[in-house]
Parts: C-alpha cells; sequence; structure tokens
C-alpha cells in the first residue's frame, strides 16, 4: 500500500491540487493529512480519496469535521489518529502538541508516526520507529512546498516537490 502524506496545506489550493494530481498518477488511494488544512475547500479537493486528518493547531473552522465527515467517513477528522494500515500500526497528528509527539514517537507502539507543524521534512527514527514529516503544501517562508508517497510494503519514502 503506498500513502499520500500532506501537511500544512493552509488553504493553498493550488498546491493541493498539484500534489493531488501526483498521487493520482502515481496510483495513490489513501491520503495521510497531518493538518492545518484550514479551509472547507482542500477538503473537497481531496474528495476521491480514502481521507484520515488530523486536526492542526489552525483548523478553527468548526465545520471541517463534519464536512470530512460527509465527504470521507464517520471519525475521519481527530487531533490523533491510531491506524493500522498493511499491517503497520500508524499515529498520525499535527505535532503541535510536542509532548504528545514525543510520547508517541518513544512509546515503540508504532511503525509510523507522521507528523507537520514544523513545515520542515522530518525522516528519522527513533528506536524501532520512524517518524516522518511531509513538510508543507502552504503557508508562508522560504521553504520548498512539498508531500511524499511513502510505501508501507517496502518502506520507500519518496518526496515531492510541489
Amino acid at each position: 500500500m503506498r500513502l499520500g502524506l500532506i501537511a500544512d496545506t493552509h488553504n493553498h489550493l493550488q498546491n493541493v491540487e498539484r500534489a493531488v494530481a501526483r498521487f493520482r498518477a502515481e496510483g495513490v488511494r489513501t491520503l495521510l493529512h497531518a493538518g492545518d488544512i484550514t479551509g472547507p475547500h482542500v477538503l473537497r479537493a481531496l474528495a476521491g480519496f480514502d481521507v484520515w486528518v488530523a486536526r492542526g493547531n489552525m483548523d478553527r473552522d468548526t465545520g471541517l469535521g463534519t464536512l470530512a465527515a460527509q465527504l470521507f467517513g464517520p471519525g475521519r477528522m481527530a487531533k490523533v489518529h491510531y491506524l493500522t494500515l498493511d499491517g503497520q500500526r500508524i499515529a498520525l497528528l499535527h505535532g503541535d502538541d510536542r509532548s504528545l509527539l514525543e510520547m508517541l514517537s518513544r512509546s515503540g507502539g508504532y511503525a509510523y508516526v507522521i507528523h507537520g507543524h514544523t513545515h520542515t521534512p522530518r525522516d528519522e527514527y527513533v528506536g524501532h520507529t520512524r517518524i516522518i514529516n511531509p513538510g508543507a503544501l502552504g503557508g508562508s517562508g522560504w521553504r520548498p512546498r512539498s508531500c511524499a508517497i511513502l510505501d508501507l510494503k517496502t518502506g520507500e519514502l519518496e518526496y515531492l516537490r510541489i
């Protein structure tokens, strides 16, 4: 199973549409969004995928959870998701709660911890747990915009510059 990893879209619809086109071209069907969607039009741009969304500190629109449920199914937007995909245990969160991110990373209970918030790509291990931040598709600053594809079968991680 190949997962599309995105975070910190911050209403940047053009970059989200570019990422979606790349995911479709690569045959990706499941997306993990590590928070800071910010607006409903970003969720609508992800329609057609199996999507799980971690609520970020900038996701203040109270209707986002309802829209996520309508588009992707109940329970698809939460502060933290504890998922098992293709036999791999995954924790998905935004990462603004640093102590929670550290606890999940050090718990040893997950093959992967996926987070956002820093807008900086990250791929490192804490013990046997792989910590991944796909970077950001939106926001301001000098950093390049990125997302990633993770192959759960091989462990291969490919960053996509958008």
